[in-house]
């Protein structure tokens, strides 16, 4: 008896239990494991629960189950087990439980064996058969006019043909009604997860400015898995604005084990992503752009709030993104590989791009919404799932992206988004199932990250910060170069990557100062919401204490200071952390204030006495990313292209950020520049060669065996050539 069992067993096909992992919370580990359960033909139900520590998971067969036949004449009839008719199995040996331990719950799988065959179709399963709240009112509506069971179903199959519910189930739910229970029992895996999300906005009214996870949570949560999830850390940052000192909202840091709970869910979800067509992926990042147009007052709105920048930059941070965005939606075809057709006896020979899998970004502070659209959308179109880091200062904007991300039908565990410190950062570059990291910060932080994350085997690209410099040559145009100073040095409160710290003349300086001094003068700096607001206030108050720091160090070294911004006033805004523009001049290469970065509207000015000594100044600056030039003449400029090490240079042009399809920053860090295409994809090369397409006297030829020489006839008159390695 025992042996026809396991041979029964042994035919039926084989259900796998869910993959074992790390959950955030307890909901996110059912759903885990429903969904699979879905995709292996069978669903699971609770068997047991205590919220806060465990819960256990079976298998609920469904179906009805009928008495089962006595195995032999001299069983008795008491030990036949009887169940009622359309009762549901419950006698099927799997189960798997979830622990809670240490702020993160666990998977284990009890017993991941079944003793039935998968259902071909979910509709056959009785959850399948529930009425939707609508048609439960609609139930209770015709049940008071006094139709009967088999007249209301024939009515609710007129507006819903597919309903599968019975009479059975009818009279289930007029006992409910009856005893006035209106509420419908929720199966998430048998229905689309709805994104919680501003579409549920009524029509006509304007978008809310709040993001909707905020009327959920009391501080900023992970988003793991497609869901925020509440961090379980004690650990929090205050979120300022920087005009005002006021705390905009509260930031909880990220676990390792909610990281680790991140990393997994992005692993689940890679092997259904990678397959999902390039076509479909796209879709989805063109509807991601498309609702980024739609709440960009939102995300303007948190960058000023938060980061301090004026509206006016706020927009320009977010319409950079959208252009990062929109190129990185034509990725099917530089996605495509090479083919070389009957390379040598019918062999043909391929390449393909494939992805990484699970890769990861660390923004900067400076501009969220373009550093995160740099880095996710460009991972995940090649077919990677992302985990990301937002920045500790601006973190809003990533979430909002998330939000957007899930509304435009992003699957759960493709986008991740964490928060923390360096031992997040250092966590992910030690996770062996990180294939790759996108760092955007310092040029040391860059390094350090690199260096770790390089020595597990993971790719890294690098967009450090640097600083821009810029020759002036006396045969300049005056109003041009003016033009081209004043923005790119004090707007955006100087904190771009590549702001213009330094202007080096070559020759006389003093007429060009003057100018320089008018033009800053009439910037005006108020908070980013105003809307006459030039210049915003710098990030936070240890940042301008540095600032008002290197400028003193200077002017104690001998700098003229000929436009000071740092005992500026807002009126209403008195706490805020604002800095003028600010000019310093007769600036030397051995002051602190050349040697460090100025994150704010500080200009320093130097003079040379050619365009050689100049070259050399900004060659030998170790943070300089960026070098341009303004002259009217062509050798200058030409001599200026040559020498300069600078990896973006300008002529007669400011440097600005580029596109991530064209090099940027730093030319020492590794795949630094590189196009995202050829960072988050692994190129694989095949080799095919079918035997019934070659002749009969090529089959079992080497592949790249020489076909014999015919000998080489010459039209003059002599002896035959010998053919020798050269002949051949």
């Amino acid at each position: 008896m025992m042996d026809s069992q396991s041979s029964v067993a042994a035919e039926l096909p084989q259900m796998l239990p869910p993959p074992l992992g790390s959950f955030a919370n307890r909901e996110q580990l059912i759903e885990h494991v429903g969904d699979f359960a879905i995709s292996q033909g069978y669903v699971v139900s609770i068997k047991k629960s205590r919220k806060d520590r465990v819960v256990v998971l079976g298998c609920d067969r469904g179906g009805v189950h009928r008495t089962r036949n006595r195995t032999s004449e001299t069983e008795p009839a008491e030990c036949t087990r009887k169940r009622k008719n359309g009762s549901r199995h419950i006698n099927c040996p799997f189960e798997v439980m979830g622990k809670y331990d240490n702020g993160v719950w666990y998977l284990i799988v009890k017993d991941g064996t079944h003793n039935h065959e998968p259902l071909k179709d979910i509709s056959e399963h009785p959850a399948a058969r529930r009425f939707t709240e609508d048609e439960v009112i609609r139930i209770k509506e015709m049940t008071e006019a006094g139709l009967k069971p088999r007249q209301i179903l024939k009515k609710l199959k007129q507006s819903n043909p597919e309903l599968l519910s019975t009479p059975k189930h009818l009279y289930n739910v007029k006992t409910k009604l009856k005893q006035g229970n209106l509420t419908v029992r929720n199966y998430k895996a048998f229905r689309p997860q709805k994104a919680s999300t501003g579409s549920s906005q009524a029509p006509g009214n304007p978008p809310s400015t709040e993001p909707s996870w905020r009327h959920r949570f009391t501080k900023i949560p992970n988003f793991i898995g497609g869901q925020f999830v509440e961090s379980q850390s004690t650990a929090t940052v205050d979120i300022l604005n920087p005009a005002t000192q006021k705390v905009v909202s509260i930031l909880s840091l990220t676990t390792i084990g909610e990281l680790k709970a991140a990393v997994f869910a992005a692993k689940c979800a890679f092997p259904s992503w990678r397959n999902t067509p390039v076509i479909s992926r796209k879709r989805i990042m063109l509807k991601l752009l498309e609702l980024i147009q739609r709440d960009m007052d939102k995300l303007a709105g948190i960058i000023t709030s938060e980061g301090g920048k004026t509206l006016k930059d706020a927009y320009t941070d977010v319409n950079y993104g959208l252009e990062a965005l929109d190129c990185a939606c034509g990725i099917k075809t530089p996605q495509m590989g090479l083919f070389v057709s009957n390379l040598s006896n019918g062999l043909d020979i391929y390449s393909i791009r494939e992805p990484l899998g699970v890769c990861a970004g660390i923004c900067l502070p400076n501009f969220p919404a373009i550093i995160s659209l740099w880095m996710f959308p460009v991972a995940v179109l090649c077919g990677n799932t992302f985990i990301l880091k937002s920045s500790m200062k601006d973190p809003g904007v990533s979430m909002i992206l998330a939000e957007l991300a899930l509304e435009a039908g992003l699957p759960n565990g493709v986008l991740n988004i964490v928060h923390g410190t360096d031992d997040i950062v250092s966590a992910i570059c030690d996770d062996d199932d990180v294939r790759a990291v996108t760092v955007a910060a310092s040029k040391v932080y860059g390094m350090h990250v690199q260096s770790r994350a390089s020595a597990k085997g993971k790719r890294v690209q690098s967009y450090t910060e640097g600083r821009s410099h810029m020759i002036v040559m006396p045969d300049a145009n005056a109003d041009a170069t003016l033009n081209a100073i004043v923005p790119v040095a004090f707007i955006s409160e100087g904190e771009r990557c590549f702001a213009l710290s330094t202007v080096i003349f070559v020759g006389d300086s003093k007429p060009w100062e003057c100018e320089l001094v008018g033009k800053a003068e009439v910037l005006k700096v108020n908070a980013g919401t105003e809307p006459d607001a030039d210049i915003g206030p710098v990030m936070s108050k240890q940042e301008k204490e540095k600032i008002c720091k290197l400028i003193q160090s200077a002017v104690e070294r001998g700098a003229r200071l000929i436009l000071d911004g740092r005992n500026i006033t807002v009126s209403g805004y008195q706490q805020g952390n604002f800095i003028g523009p600010t000019i310093v001049c007769d600036v030397t290469v051995d002051m602190e204030c050349f040697r460090e970065k100025i994150y704010g509207p500080v200009l320093l000015c130097m003079q040379v006495d050619s365009l050689e000594e100049a070259i050399i100044i900004i060659n030998e600056c170790r943070h300089c990313n960026g070098a341009s030039i303004f002259t009217s003449s062509g050798a200058s400029a030409r001599k200026f292209q040559t020498l300069i090490e600078a990896a973006q240079v300008g002529i007669n042009v400011p440097v600005s950020v580029p596109m991530p399809f064209i090099s940027s920053g730093d030319p020492e860090a590794p795949f630094a520049g590189q196009t995202g295409i050829q960072f988050y994809t692994k190129l694989k090369t095949v080799r095919q060669q079918w035997d019934e397409f070659l002749k009969d006297d090529e089959v079992g030829v080497p592949m790249f065996a020489s076909p014999t020489p015919e000998p080489i006839i010459s039209s003059q008159e002599g002896p035959e050539p010998e053919l020798g390695i050269e002949g051949v």
